[in-house]
């Protein structure tokens, strides 16, 4: 478990715990959740260049990528996947 911060287009903030609970993947945020669910099992970079894994609410990275992807994170507290290399 980690916390993101981060703000969505129209300026509003966030911040949120990501749980790595599939039933649950966000908590501290609706919003934040309800962006999340909108992309569950949908293709995700989890960095610029790859590799792509479907979102998933237990896959704590994919659920920071979301986040990456359609807000801006502003701070990604301890523990929290680090991007993955395409090389990998």
């Amino acid at each position: 478990m980690f916390t993101v911060t981060g703000a969505f287009d129209d300026g509003a903030t966030y911040t949120v715990q990501v749980t790595g609970d599939a039933a649950r993947p966000v908590a501290g945020s609706r919003r934040a959740a309800a962006l999340v669910e909108l992309h569950q099992g949908e293709q995700i970079a989890l960095s610029p260049t790859g590799p792509r894994r479907p979102v998933d609410g237990a896959d704590t990275a994919t659920v920071l990528a979301v986040l990456r992807e359609y807000t801006d994170v502003i701070e990604e507290g301890p523990g929290a996947p680090r991007r993955a290399s395409a090389l990998q």
